[in-house]
């Protein structure tokens, strides 16, 4: 069979800069124009609008010069205006080959904004392609305000429809710039165009207002369209343009007579760059990019996965350079935790896993996350602590911390089964909690160990909000020996490490 190409048109340098708070530096428009055309294999992209400033200028040509070296002249499209000539001036100045010219596709925009009437503006349409062609510029044409046109001036589209097609166009662009059209309606208004128009090229321009960018590029897809513009990470105005991973991912999986040319496994790598060029964040949960969409959280899935892969679907993650993580938390489950342990290596008896699993519940319970790093100093902390009985615990304690007054700690301590409490003062937290378990020794005439060093550290790789581990060198009757505590809190795990002490020198 033989599959029908739809051109994917790249605007995240145009459209996509037009996100509030973004603008790209001529160096960034390159770096991204050339991971866009080579890195992702996109057929064409729009790089920036004539006439809109010096920087722009410089950007354009730049991008140009590089292109012309590369052969990809005739990709790389400019928003250009009918402007008696200007913007093509402007784009043979900077090398631009191809020209997108923004016209009106609605009688009301045409009425109220440029006050023309439609043979007024087709005749200034048709001056401006005859001035592109006589200096070798191409031209594609966009019908702004085309799906309200539609909607409520069809008459008038068809009109100027009529005699675009009579015109030496290359590409007609559709776009829906308000973000208005619903899934049947993008279909019903696409299907009469290429059905009356069949040997004309149609590209759809969808935006995200409703949410239904993709479901507008798939409806388009079904309506015979021949290209589809998006922009990386779905960057655009108010809420942005078609998303090209997600886009490119739908048609992939679900349009078997369609073919496109992009390069699914570099999507990740120039998504997070782009990110990483305009502060613009990813949300976690955004399909294919987002840093949650390939992270098992429940139990159950990972166990189902570990079953005939039962909670996988088409988006595997090696298809766009990721790998599937599975996440520590309270709802993960001994099969979490053992997709984990397989990772590292490590191997766990049935007894020890129960245990590390209630203590990575215990932390997820706190709204704290555990990484895959976080696992070697939780398994370590867990079983030392099974080495020892533990006759004397920290039933509680109260820190306090406050300018101006020096930190006290209130410690309740139950030795043996008997409960004592003392309060003290010291020069931090924990100085005043070992202050205060000093008193409490004193009072039994028991001997404390020497503490002789302290040292914090985050497990490597882990983040720095889920778990630090506290390491503390003590001295008794001239022999050492550490303990290790770990939690949240720095101050709470060098807490876990002294009760440890204090059972290890008491055992």
């Amino acid at each position: 069979m033989i599959k029908r190409k739809i051109e994917i048109m790249d605007t995240t340098l145009r459209d996509g800069e037009q996100t509030s708070g973004v603008s790209f530096s001529a160096a960034e428009k390159l770096t991204i124009a050339q991971l866009l055309l080579e890195e992702l294999h996109i057929d064409r992209i729009e790089i920036a609008s004539a006439r809109v400033s010096e920087g722009e200028f410089q950007g354009v040509k730049g991008i140009m010069e590089w292109a012309a070296s590369k052969g990809y002249a005739e990709k790389i499209e400019v928003l250009a205006f009918v402007d008696g000539g200007l913007s093509i001036e402007w784009m043979k100045k900077a090398g631009a080959k191809v020209q997108n010219l923004l016209t009106k596709g609605s009688l009301n925009h045409l009425t109220h904004q440029l006050k023309k009437t439609p043979q007024q503006h087709f005749t200034e349409i048709a001056e401006s392609i005859a001035f592109a062609k006589e200096n070798n510029i191409e031209t594609n044409v966009y019908l702004e305000d085309w799906s309200n046109g539609m909607r409520n001036s069809p008459d008038y589209v068809f009109q100027y429809l009529d005699f675009l097609t009579q015109q030496p166009v290359k590409r007609i662009l559709l776009p829906d710039t308000l973000g208005v059209l619903i899934p049947t309606e993008t279909f019903e208004f696409i299907s009469k165009i290429t059905a009356k128009y069949p040997n004309t090229h149609f590209d759809f321009h969808a935006h995200n207002d409703y949410d239904l960018s993709v479901a507008n590029a798939m409806e388009a897809v079904k309506a015979g369209i021949n290209g589809l513009h998006v922009t990386v990470n779905g960057m655009g105005e108010r809420a942005g343009n078609a998303p090209l991973e997600s886009t490119v991912a739908v048609i992939n999986d679900f349009f078997p007579e369609v073919s496109i040319n992009i390069k699914e496994s570099s999507l990740y790598s120039v998504s997070k760059l782009v990110e990483t060029f305009t502060g613009y964040r990813i949300p976690a949960n955004k399909p294919i990019v987002g840093d949650n969409v390939f992270t098992q959280t429940a139990g159950i899935h990972a166990d189902g996965d570990n079953k005939n892969n039962l909670y996988f679907n088409d988006l595997l993650p090696e298809r766009f350079g990721r790998k599937r993580k599975y996440a520590l938390g309270k709802t993960s489950g001994k099969a979490n935790i053992e997709k984990n342990l397989q990772e590292l290596g490590l191997q766990l008896n049935q007894e020890d896993l129960k245990l590390v699993t209630q203590r990575i519940i215990e932390l997820g319970d706190k709204k704290e996350t555990v990484t895959k790093e976080d696992l070697p100093y939780i398994i370590s902390d867990v079983l030392d602590s099974q080495t020892y009985e533990e006759r004397i615990t920290v039933a509680s304690y109260v820190l306090v911390h406050a300018k101006g007054i020096r930190p006290s700690t209130t410690l309740c301590l139950k030795i043996d089964g008997e409960v004592i409490e003392e309060n003290a003062q010291g020069d931090g937290q924990f100085d005043a909690f070992m202050n205060a378990l000093a008193k409490i020794y004193k009072t039994k005439k028991m001997s404390l160990p020497k503490l002789i060093d302290y040292a914090v550290r985050i497990p490597p790789g882990s983040s720095s909000d889920a778990l630090c581990e506290t390491i503390i060198t003590w001295t008794n009757n001239g022999k050492e020996f550490k303990t290790r505590g770990l939690d949240s809190d720095q101050t709470v795990a060098a807490i876990v490490a002294t009760q440890k002490m204090l059972n290890v020198v008491t055992n």
